[in-house]
């Protein structure tokens, strides 16, 4: 992708063979799916040592679920670059669309062919990545960075909570293997570390998926170009939540409460997103909302149980890639062919563009789940499947509420723009666009019809998929029939109550419109809106409460925090404390002692700063006498020579300015209560840190390794040489650097004394 970035220079067209060549790579894609799903046997496993030191394998697993996913992926991706070529035809940064858009397909084919946890992360983040760059396409656009920064915030979040939850996850399983950790999951015991890894996963999947209540951010990111929304927001990546969540669901479907999470979380996305759809006039904003309900409906799907369930959240997956992305481009078309997407100022549009027309017709029709369409087939599925004694009522209602906006959502995009005459709003200047911006459209939305009058063709598939989402199913078979008798009568009171929403829409807009402006200051999007503006409130209170100026203060807070973190690990250790046994120390460490206390009491009493100071040293000087008298007479040498050095270059500049007249005593009060419990709080969990380090039995392997490795690896029988000069080769260097220093900084005062005794000599 660098390569050809940089072969175009930023601004120039891109030819019709250059745009071909992007075009055939989401092809190859295809075709190599399809030609693996024809040769081999699923499922595929391929795995490589890729970060040994971490444990970081990249592994990678094709199953049905994954297959249905790169199908998608593929396969929609194909017809999105053939698209781009039209929507943004002469565009000067059409090629970086391009190139964006391939790194976005590479990292959704890695997200849902990874068989590792930090692999998944990896690509899962790439999408969100790449996304911003995509929302925000026009960045010279307030709106479209805004929207992009929205997105990015939203599921960048999200992002870190799930990195969390794969962490803990990772560490309670024992392994980062997906595929072993949902065999694994159902025969674990439900631990406090399992139910936070669960609770992080949700949100890292709620966030991509826009589930609410961070569902906000997904009608807002069609700032994007079309192709971008039909490709990310409609097709692949907002399902990647709903295709973690279906990966994770059999290992965690028998807990209460990620059963409870999806169902509930999901069935209040569906409806509130379908009522949010009738408050918008934006054609778009109007599919991006009920792309929202729909993903409530999949994560609610995989919340329930049985393989009814799994075979409707795999059918519901494929079917709403095939009428929402043609919908898209119709959005698109319109917009390319008229200017606007408002719904008000567009009508008749039939006779100006009757191929956008035919494909609005086609994915309207399946979307609203007429008969003959492939979504016919899938809502016979789902209403089945929530038809169960085990689905709560809220759930139904939900279904019945998505079911019925939809329909309407249907009409709007393929009756009331195309066929239904507004009068004065009509637009005459319409025009229809070019073979690369009805042919896709057209070819999805004519897919979506051809499976429904034959969905034998994909009950293979969807039944891989099943399978999948239950692995302990060892023979899943599915059929996908067109019966128009018995869900004839459930379609017929959805039409009915969605006809009259369609009928009423612009009431009903009217309606919610007054509530939500009422409300709105208590929505999740003001919530977000107001958090950015607190953002730099709160830093500026931070800043002026922890940044004072003095040096004092800012010890006492650092000293203050060291305590409570040493504090706080202390009491979440575990296991008591155990106390070392008592031993009478030696004369040497008790002097060391004695000069450390004095040292330190004289510097709570003195007010003189030059006495200070060499009260102080005394602290030094013990810590080097200590040094020296267990074992370390390196440190302790090093010691020595830092503090004296430093005890003559301060002296010298106090002497230097008291000569200047300078105040020589410490402003400070003798008695400082708070410092006083500072220090003694810092001295009381250090001793009892170092009290438990030395309790605990000695870890020989250390030790044992160093005279192992001492003459094999460092070619030395001296072990300390060894380890000075190898092994911990940065360290010595870095005391012989402390030395070097602490010699340069005396050396103007050895030059200062030499030209003294010079000049006494000379009189």
């Amino acid at each position: 992708m660098a390569v050809a970035a940089a072969t175009y220079p930023a601004g120039a067209a891109m030819s019709v063979p250059a745009r071909l060549g992007f075009v055939l790579l989401p092809a190859a894609a295809l075709a190599a799916v399809l030609w693996g799903l024809a040769r081999f046997d699923l499922p595929l496993v391929w795995q490589a040592a890729w970060v040994p030191a971490l444990a970081i394998d990249f592994a990678l697993h094709v199953d049905g679920l994954a297959a249905l996913m790169l199908l998608m992926i593929t396969g929609v991706g194909t017809a999105v670059f053939v698209y781009a070529g039209g929507y943004l035809a002469g565009h000067p940064h059409q090629r970086r669309l391009y190139v964006l858009l391939t790194m976005f397909m590479l990292a959704m084919i890695g997200c849902v062919t990874a068989d590792h946890l930090i692999v998944l992360f990896l690509f899962w983040e790439a999408t969100s990545l790449v996304s911003f760059l995509l929302v925000g396409f026009d960045h010279e656009k307030s709106d479209s960075r805004k929207s992009a920064q929205q997105a990015l915030m939203v599921t960048g979040t999200g992002g870190l909570a799930l990195l969390a939850g794969f962490i803990v996850l990772w560490q309670a399983a024992g392994t980062a293997s997906i595929r072993e950790i949902v065999a694994w999951l159902p025969g674990a015991e439900p631990t406090p570390a399992l139910t936070a890894a669960l609770l992080l996963i949700l949100v890292g999947a709620f966030t991509k998926s826009a589930q609410f209540p961070f569902h906000f951010w997904l009608p807002n990111a069609m700032a994007a170009p079309t192709p971008v929304s039909a490709y990310l927001h409609s097709a692949t990546m907002v399902k990647l939540g709903v295709y973690l969540l279906a990966r994770l669901d059999p290992g965690f479907g028998d807990w209460d409460l990620w059963e409870w999470a999806l169902k509930g979380a999901g069935s209040v996305t569906a409806a509130w997103g379908m009522v949010l759809a009738l408050r918008e006039r934006d054609l778009k904003r109007i599919l991006a909302w009920s792309t929202v309900a729909t993903l409530g409906t999949l994560v609610t799907l995989v919340g329930l149980k049985g393989e009814g369930a799994t075979v409707a959240v795999g059918a519901l997956l494929l079917a709403h890639a095939l009428y929402k992305a043609p919908l898209f481009f119709v959005a698109g078309n319109v917009d390319h062919g008229t200017g606007t997407r408002v719904i008000d100022r567009l009508g008749n549009l039939r006779h100006a563009m009757p191929w956008t027309a035919a494909a609005a017709l086609l994915a309207g029709a399946s979307m609203a789940g007429m008969p003959l369409s492939f979504g016919y087939v899938v809502k016979d599925v789902i209403t089945e499947v929530k038809s169960a004694d085990d689905v709560f009522a809220f759930a139904r209602a939900a279904n019945t509420v998505f079911g019925a906006i939809a329909v309407a959502v249907a009409g709007v995009a393929a009756i009331r723009v195309f066929w239904r005459h507004p009068g004065t709003n009509e637009t005459p200047e319409a025009h229809e666009g070019g073979p690369a911006l009805v042919g896709p459209p057209l070819a999805l939305a004519l897919l979506g019809i051809v499976l429904g009058a034959f969905p034998f063709v994909v009950q293979d598939l969807i039944a891989q998929a099943s399978l999948a989402m239950t692995p302990d199913t060892e023979a899943l078979a599915v059929s996908l029939a067109l019966e128009l008798g018995p869900a004839l009568g459930s379609l017929a009171v959805t039409l009915a109550i969605g006809g009259v929403v369609y009928a009423f829409w612009d009431p009903l807009h009217r309606l919610f419109e007054g509530a939500a402006q009422r409300i709105g200051r208590i929505g999740m999007a003001s919530q977000y809106e107001r958090s950015l503006l607190w953002i730099p409130r709160v830093a500026a209170a931070a800043t002026r409460t922890l940044q004072d100026g003095r040096l004092p203060y800012y010890t006492g807070l650092v000293v203050g925090s060291v305590t409570l973190a040493i504090a706080a690990a202390l009491m979440l250790g575990g296991g008591g404390f155990e106390l070392p046994a008592a031993e009478v120390p030696g004369a040497g460490v008790v002097a060391a002692c004695v000069l450390i206390a004095i040292g330190a009491a004289s510097a709570f009493v003195l007010r003189d700063r030059l006495t200070l100071l060499l009260a102080t040293g005394l602290v030094g000087y013990g810590s080097a006498v200590l040094f020296l008298y267990a074992g370390a007479p390196d440190v302790a040498f090093t010691q020595f020579t830092v503090e004296t050095v430093f005890v003559i270059v301060v002296a010298s500049v106090l002497l230097a300015l008291k000569r200047l007249g300078r105040p020589a005593g410490v402003a400070e009060p003798v008695l400082r209560p708070l410092a006083l419990a500072v220090a003694a709080g810092f001295a009381t969990v250090v001793t009892a840190l170092l009290l438990v380090a030395v309790a605990g039995a000695f870890d020989p392997a250390l030790t044992n390794f160093f005279a192992e490795a001492s003459v094999p690896e460092a070619y030395g029988r001296n072990v300390v040489n060894v380890i000075l000069v190898d092994f911990r080769a940065l360290d010595t260097l870095g005391e012989i650097t402390v030395v070097m220093l602490s010699l340069l900084a005396a050396l103007p005062l050895l030059h200062a004394l030499r030209r003294r005794d010079g000049n006494a000599g000379a009189r």
